[in-house]
C-alpha cells in the first residue's frame, strides 16, 4: 500500500487527478471504477479541466460505479446516476452507453447485481478503481460484517452511513435504507485502486485502514491484502498514523 501524503483536499484531488490522466493515456481502452459524495467532486472538476484543455479524451473509457441506491429514480437529484451526470459526464465526451450505474429501480434487484458482475467481467474487469472510505470503514456500501468474498450486491445501509448522507436530504427518513453496491471480492479484482480521503473526520479510519487488523468489522482493512493500492490523504486525515 503506497501513501501519498498531501496538505489539503486541494492537492489530494490535484495529485489524484495526474493518476487517473497518466493511465486513461497509458491505455487503450481503460475501464473505471467512479465513486460518488463530496471526495471525489475535486477530482472530478480537474477531469473536466484536462478534457477542455484537451490533455486527455474519454471516448474510448467504460466506467462503472460503486453504487446506487435502491428506489430512487434517476432523475431524482440525490440519485446517484443524477451526480455522475451532474458531476462528470455530462461534462466530458464519454459516450453515454459506455458508462454504468446500478439501477435501484428494478424490480428485481437481484437480477441487477448478477447482471451488473456479468457487465464488469464482459469489460475485462476495472482497471483503476476510486474509493472513498466511510468513518465506519465501508467501501462502496458494504458495511461493516459485509463479507470479504460478497459480489455486487443489496445492502441494508449502516445508520451512521445514512446520518453522513443526511445532508442532501430534506430529512433523514427521506434517505433510503438500502443500496446496490459492488461488493468487496469486486472491488479487490481491481487491477489498482486509489483510495483518498481528507479531512480530520477521516483520521481514525485512515489510521485503522493502515495499522489495524484485517477484518470484516473494518471492510477498508481488506485493501491491506491488495497488491497495488494507492491511497492519497491529506494531512488532517493521516493526523492519526504513527502517532
Amino acid at each position: 500500500m503506497e501513501i501519498i501524503k498531501v496538505a489539503n483536499y486541494e492537492e489530494m484531488s490535484e495529485k489524484a487527478c495526474s493518476i487517473y490522466v497518466e493511465r486513461l493515456l497509458n491505455l487503450k481502452n481503460p475501464v473505471l471504477g467512479l465513486a460518488t459524495g463530496s471526495t471525489p467532486e475535486g477530482l472530478y472538476k480537474k477531469m473536466i479541466e484536462k478534457q477542455n484543455q484537451n490533455e486527455v479524451s474519454f471516448k474510448n473509457t467504460i466506467s462503472f460505479n460503486l453504487d446506487e441506491y435502491v428506489g430512487l429514480d434517476a432523475s431524482n437529484p440525490n440519485s446517484y446516476h443524477y451526480f455522475m451526470k451532474d458531476k462528470l459526464f455530462n461534462h466530458i465526451d464519454i459516450p453515454a452507453e459506455q458508462t454504468h450505474v446500478p439501477n435501484g429501480e428494478v424490480s428485481d434487484t437481484e437480477k441487477e447485481c448478477r447482471d451488473y458482475e456479468e457487465r464488469i467481467r464482459e469489460a475485462g474487469h476495472i482497471d483503476l478503481q476510486l474509493l472513498g472510505l466511510g468513518v465506519n470503514g465501508h467501501i462502496g456500501f458494504n458495511e461493516p460484517g459485509t463479507s470479504f468474498s460478497s459480489r455486487t450486491h443489496i445492502v441494508e445501509l449502516d445508520e451512521s452511513t445514512r446520518n453522513a448522507n443526511a445532508r442532501f436530504f430534506p430529512s433523514i427518513d427521506e434517505v433510503p435504507t438500502k443500496a446496490i453496491t459492488m461488493g468487496i471480492e469486486t472491488i479487490m479484482e481491481s487491477k489498482e485502486i486509489l483510495l483518498l480521503a481528507s479531512g480530520e473526520n477521516k483520521a481514525e479510519a485512515v489510521e485503522r485502514l493502515i495499522n489495524g487488523e484485517v477484518s470484516e468489522e473494518f471492510p477498508a482493512s481488506i485493501l491491506q491484502n491488495h497488491d497495488n493500492v494507492i491511497v492519497i490523504a491529506d494531512e488532517a486525515a493521516l493526523s492519526k498514523v504513527n502517532k
